[in-house]
């Protein structure tokens, strides 16, 4: 069976909460200590403390940089109503109740001395390589937004002391669970308007929306921005897929605490650890099927249309040879049962057909899912197909291909060469 690893994004995600609720589900806070301690930031200490969040028990991980008083909590904040995060000084005086976000040069990091902090870590060489992309990934997101050379910024966000300790201690936290399979909720994004020394930016922040290209999102609750760069980054790089909680058998459970205790929802994001309980999905379908020759072939393609607008599970065409030696279209549509007749009189409306055929019949079927990757030639989506936990198929979906083709001048083989190769390296 496959292990199960699911985040509740329900009160938005940062990067000390994701390591919160690790550490509730049980990460063991001296392993953490080890794998950071590598890291050699002098004169830093995390701690992990029970909270409470809306008389909920929570875990509220904390960044202390030793010898100046200074608490790294909230420091994503573009004056965040719900401070989860600390693991995001952006350096433009965003502020979650601290201000430590200017405070301390050394913070500006670019991702060479990012890199060569990962490369004396104790993490092993595929977490070197995963958290060395992660921050990669961070900094074209800031590099695009201020339209400044990857090459040449000094990452803020990227680069302050929390920001790294929640992103290489993810990457270690995450590879300790040993999940199969990683799920995400939709994400809590929050709302109304953020203050940053660049002015006021509608919720979610740029850098942050950009990270969330291709993931569900909504926005309820308080205003306020409830997803930082660092959660964003961290949910979207490591989930798999978006939507409801996976059928699984419960065995660890987590609540990753942020800053502020709002008397009316838990401030907190919530992991979910099991093994998985699928199923082989079988189910009941109908199948109809008629012959048509006599009609004129340009109306097949508007009747598949208003055939799958219809409801039908998959609809397509093969060539017969009829009664007196004609050449005629075989007419088959996949259904669910109770589609039958309004699927059948669609057809007797919309052809010459004077008879339609239909059976019952069961199919099992592969779990699907559709995620979204970031490639070289951008966000490209993919139809992941599995079976009891195991991926059996991966592809890019072409209409992508096809695009990111077109604005980059290359082959669509090429296209989806590149793709193929991105989802390889995602889950090596």
């Amino acid at each position: 069976m496959a292990r199960v690893l699911y985040f509740d994004c329900f009160a938005g995600a940062s990067g000390d909460m994701v390591l919160g609720a690790l550490l509730d589900a049980g990460l063991p806070l001296h392993e953490l200590r080890a794998a950071l301690g590598s890291l050699a930031l002098d004169g830093v200490s995390i701690e992990a403390t029970r909270v409470l969040r809306a008389n909920l028990s929570a875990t509220k991980f904390t960044v202390i940089e030793a010898g100046n008083g200074h608490t790294h909590e909230p420091r994503n904040a573009h004056t965040h109503d719900h401070d989860h995060s600390h693991g995001h000084g952006h350096g433009h005086t965003h502020d979650h109740g601290t201000t430590t976000a200017l405070a301390h040069p050394h913070e500006h990091r670019t991702l060479a001395a990012i890199y060569d902090l990962i490369e004396r870590s104790a993490l092993s060489a595929v977490g070197k390589g995963r958290a060395q992309a992660l921050f990669k990934r961070l900094g074209e997101a800031e590099a695009a937004v201020h339209q400044v050379p990857l090459d040449r910024i000094h990452l803020h966000e990227v680069g302050a002391i929390d920001s790294i300790i929640d992103i290489v201690g993810a990457v270690f936290a995450l590879d300790w669970f040993h999940a199969d399979r990683i799920v995400s909720s939709p994400l809590n994004v929050g709302g109304g308007m953020i203050k940053s020394a660049h002015g006021l930016f509608p919720v979610p922040a740029p850098a942050t929306a950009s990270l969330l290209k291709g993931v569900p999102v909504y926005s309820s609750g308080p205003v306020g921005e409830l997803v930082t760069p660092t959660g964003a980054l961290l949910i979207s790089s490591y989930a798999a897929s978006f939507g409801p909680a996976p059928s699984m058998t419960l065995q660890q459970i987590g609540y990753g605490a942020g800053d502020r205790d709002p008397a009316d929802t838990p401030n907190v994001l919530r992991v979910l650890i099991g093994e998985s309980a699928d199923q082989p999905h079988i189910e009941q379908i109908v199948v109809l099927e008629c012959e048509i020759d006599d009609m004129n072939p340009q109306i097949f393609g508007s009747l598949m249309e208003r055939l799958h607008s219809a409801g039908a599970l998959d609809v397509f065409f093969s060539a017969v040879q009829m009664k007196k030696n004609r050449p005629g279209t075989l007419l088959t549509i996949l259904a669910k049962p109770e589609q039958r007749e309004a699927l059948a009189s669609l057809v007797f409306r919309e052809t010459t057909t004077i008879g339609v055929r239909y059976r019952e019949v069961a199919r099992e079927r592969l779990d699907r899912e559709t995620i979204s990757l970031s490639t070289p030639i951008g966000a490209i989506r993919f139809k992941v197909s599995r079976r009891g936990g195991e991926v059996l198929n991966a592809s890019p979906e072409f209409d992508d291909c096809q695009r990111a083709a077109a604005e980059h001048n290359i082959p669509v083989k090429d296209a989806q060469a590149i793709a193929i190769k991105a989802y390889l390296d995602h889950t090596s």
